[in-house]
């Protein structure tokens, strides 16, 4: 467990100890003030009765945050380690493979945890403005942040397989990118476009990532949502151990 949790410390202090954490949270704040400016300018001061969890789920710099901020954060996890040479001393340490892999997922989802802050402070800017306070529902709250704490392990753990694959951190970016876009793509033509084909409409419906959020924005909890995120995680966070252990395979 202090092996676990000195790794952790580890990949944590790594993004504050260089530029690009920085640069990251910079960006994810500038992205939150132009989705702020933006709900205000469509409130225009009125009173709504919609959440205000709603109106901030569908601004388009939500999900732009979501789809860059993953791949972000996880390109480094291995590939780094794999270009400079220190993975093999890792992998030597006394240490498992678990835990490797454990570690640098726990570290980058609470650095995603820390990029999402800025936003409770958006949050209590659009209260003092609107004076319908009712909307500010801390349920509603409490349901979306779940909702993107269980959408950022999805998006880190597929970022952690990308990076277990290459050397190069930005094609783990790439790939990490490529995966979770085209299942946002899925989800958004799937709203748009009606399937005709009842078994495959709820196989996509299922997977939709903008339902989901959707559900979770509202405040509905939905197991199967939660059975959903929890297990493509688990599935991720698997084969990127089967990665990084087949170096032993070689």
């Amino acid at each position: 467990m202090s092996a676990y949790l000195t790794l952790t410390r580890r990949e944590l202090s790594a993004y504050f100890l260089s530029l690009s954490g920085y640069v990251t949270i910079a960006a994810v704040v500038l992205l939150m003030g132009q989705s702020l400016v933006g709900m205000l300018g469509q409130l225009q001061g009125e009173a709504t009765s919609e959440p205000i969890t709603q109106i901030y789920y569908r601004s388009p710099y939500f999900w732009f945050i979501i789809l860059l901020g993953g791949p972000v954060i996880t390109m480094r996890l291995f590939a780094l380690e794999k270009y400079s040479g220190t993975f093999e001393t890792l992998m030597t340490a006394p240490i498992g493979d678990l835990q490797v892999v454990l570690a640098k997922f726990t570290a980058a989802m609470i650095f995603y945890l820390l990029m999402w802050l800025p936003s409770l402070a958006c949050m209590l800017i659009l209260r003092r403005y609107i004076s319908n306070t009712t909307t500010f529902d801390p349920g509603l709250f409490g349901s979306l942040f779940l909702g993107l704490f269980l959408l950022g392990g999805l998006f880190v753990s597929f970022g952690c397989l990308a990076s277990a694959v290459t050397r190069n951190q930005i094609t783990a970016a790439m790939i990490s990118f490529a995966g979770g876009f085209s299942l946002f793509v899925v989800s958004t033509l799937a709203n748009h476009w009606p399937i005709h084909i009842p078994w495959l409409a709820d196989v996509v419906s299922q997977i939709s990532l903008v339902e989901q959020m959707m559900d979770f924005a509202r405040g509905t909890l939905d197991t199967r949502h939660l059975v959903f995120f929890v297990t493509l995680t688990v599935l991720f966070l698997f084969l990127t151990l089967r990665v990084v252990e087949s170096r032993r395979w070689k």
